[in-house]
């Protein structure tokens, strides 16, 4: 069965970095109600298919930035 998520839900999950919206992987695949390897590995075998800024990998000072901003939001 598909639920539909509200809205609001997502929007939660959408944070500003290098300047543009982004979502964490695991927040997508949640969405998707898949496990993030699946996620990245079906992304990874379709690459043709998305942009080429459609995902990019953090190093460890940009996440712990991040996870900050996570925890101020929340």
């Amino acid at each position: 069965m598909t639920e539909i998520v509200p809205l609001e839900v997502i929007a939660q999950k959408i944070f500003l970095f290098r300047g543009q919206k982004v979502m964490l992987d695991f927040h997508l695949a949640e969405l998707y109600a898949v496990e993030t390897k699946a996620l990245i590995q079906a992304v990874k075998r379709n690459l043709n298919r998305f942009p080429d800024d459609f995902m990019f990998q953090m190093n460890e000072s940009e996440y712990e930035r991040l996870r900050s901003q996570i925890v101020t939001s929340n």
